[in-house]
């Protein structure tokens, strides 16, 4: 057979194999693995779902009856932190790429990346020790002045531990790499599209308006799905600034709020035995099913936002 007539295949050099081969091995050991804790969830789980108060001391009726609060604490206290932290990363993100002198635009940039690489325990001091007390006058301004509101009602708490300073901690958490990620979408906006709106005589505004965001649409929602799975899954800063109870409340500035899944299963696994250790591995199994199932949303979003796009 002549080179002319030889196939792709059969023309892949030793190096070529042996990368495609790697890329291959790489991509289906994150399905072996993906399987591999799911199944050991499943396995260690099953026990928990038949137990009582009797056989695991954290339990107060069933398991149902103990995730219930734990998953909704965990999906409120990440949906508050993705209300902050958005129009923060967005606005941020335009003014790096649009607005900012290109000096002033890289040193944002490094900054807002450096943010990345604090420890969740430094977030949780600061929490506690800085924000906490900060906030707290405004807590009691808020609910003093704005009690009627529902989600400001109740006593404010003495200490400023609420599910609302968690949140703004979290929100802090994922803002680097939302703005990183709509940072790098607004950079990619066509250019003629920019020039053209401009030309026309669309303010600078205008034009991000009208050129910059419909292309970005899809990436500003893969940044705040992929900010929602951090805050899902975030662990020590909400164990050490969240002042729980186990209650399931909308209110944010009261001594009683609900727990999350994850910093429940930190603050409880040291002393747990027996069933208890496999109740707190099937609240793991209920996190990550919904983590799951949130990533499975966004990216059906994404899609379909691009499919309207052409982005």
């Amino acid at each position: 057979m002549t080179a002319s007539t030889a196939t792709p295949r059969q023309v892949l050099s030793r190096g070529d194999r042996v990368f495609s081969r790697t890329a291959i091995a790489s991509g289906s050991m994150i399905l072996i693995i993906l399987a591999a804790v799911a199944i050991f969830l499943i396995v260690q789980s099953l026990p928990a779902f038949v137990a009582t108060s009797e056989t695991a001391s954290v339990l107060t009726t069933d398991f149902w009856g103990y995730v219930g609060p734990l998953v909704f604490g965990t999906v409120w206290a990440a949906v508050l932190a993705l209300i902050i932290a958005l129009p923060l990363s967005i606005g941020i993100a335009l003014f790096i790429s649009h607005y900012a002198p290109r000096k002033l635009s890289q040193f944002l940039g490094y900054l807002i990346d450096l943010l990345s690489a604090v420890p969740s325990v430094v977030y949780g001091l600061w929490g506690i020790l800085v924000l906490a007390p900060a906030v707290r006058p405004v807590y009691v301004w808020l609910n003093e002045h704005v009690g009627w509101f529902p989600l400001f009602g109740g006593t404010a708490s003495g200490t400023g531990r609420t599910i609302l300073t968690a949140a703004i901690v979290l929100a802090v958490m994922i803002l680097p790499v939302m703005t990183a990620i709509s940072r790098e979408v607004f950079l990619q906006a066509p250019k003629l599209n920019e020039e053209a709106a401009l030309a026309l005589g669309a303010t600078r505004w205008e034009m991000i308006r009208l050129s910059v965001l419909p292309f970005a649409k899809p990436g500003i929602i893969s940044g705040a799905m992929l900010g929602l799975g951090r805050a899902l899954g975030e662990t020590m800063a909400v164990a050490m600034v969240l002042s729980a109870s186990g209650i399931v409340s909308f209110k944010l500035l009261t001594s009683d709020n609900p727990s999350t899944i994850a910093a429940n299963i930190a603050l409880t696994f040291p002393e747990a035995y027996g069933e208890n250790v496999n109740v707190l591995i099937a609240t793991g199994l209920i996190l990550f099913i919904v983590t799951f199932l949130v990533n499975a949303l966004a990216r059906w979003i994404v899609s379909r936002q691009t499919a309207k796009t052409g982005a």
